[in-house]
């Protein structure tokens, strides 16, 4: 109970960290309300699952390629700058109106989706933490042991996301607008942020 407990601890911490995805939880759920934030966490989990197929598979190691890094980190540049001024543009004045609007589920859980599934920090944490704990496992436990494993972290995965809901989709309640529309500039400045740091990454990659 201890050992699964500890793996439903390392899911939270690889979902704890602020970033795009946490950001984009906190602008869905201020402007749309919690089922909004919880499918953008459920689409970055969902990519998540799909690195974590790929490294019990082998498959990492071709999207470890430098070309690969390249591509990821320059879509997620494309990905997070749009996001992030769409994010920003709509903040001015439209939380009132927008707290009586809702956006298709699937849009919501495609950009939590494609912003888990092009940050290559997701990869250098399935491949190298992950993939540590697999070989680990692996040498010490059965098969259904690594399953029950790799379902505590993303059991860990899931309370965080549920948590993020809960929390911005408390603060879409509780807040005033003026404040809301503040948080919900910082998100998109936020997500504006990662996507320059992702071009400058893969910029780094393609030419140095």
């Amino acid at each position: 109970m201890v050992l699964i407990l500890k793996y439903v601890l390392l899911g939270i911490s690889l979902a704890a960290p602020i970033g795009p995805v946490n950001a984009a939880q906190m602008d869905r759920g201020i402007k749309y309300g919690f089922w909004q934030a919880w499918m953008v966490g459920l689409g970055a989990t969902v990519a998540d699952g799909l690195y974590m197929l790929m490294v019990y598979m082998g498959l990492v190691s071709f999207i470890n390629t430098a070309f690969m890094k390249s591509f990821l980190w320059l879509f997620g540049c494309f990905v997070l700058l749009y996001t992030g001024i769409e994010t920003f543009k709509k903040a001015s004045g439209e939380i009132r109106g927008e707290k009586n609007y809702t956006v298709h589920f699937g849009k919501s859980f495609s950009a939590g989706f494609l912003m888990s599934l092009t940050n290559p920090l997701t990869i250098l944490f399935w491949l190298g933490i992950y993939g540590s704990i697999l070989a680990e496992t692996a040498s010490k436990y059965s098969l259904e042991n690594l399953m029950l494993y790799s379902g505590a972290i993303f059991a860990g995965i899931l309370v965080w996301d549920f948590t993020m809901a809960l929390v911005s989709s408390l603060f879409r309640k509780l807040l005033a607008d003026r404040i809301l529309g503040v948080i919900s500039k910082v998100s998109g400045l936020s997500l504006i942020g990662f996507g320059v740091y992702f071009g400058y990454q893969g910029i780094t990659f393609l030419f140095f």
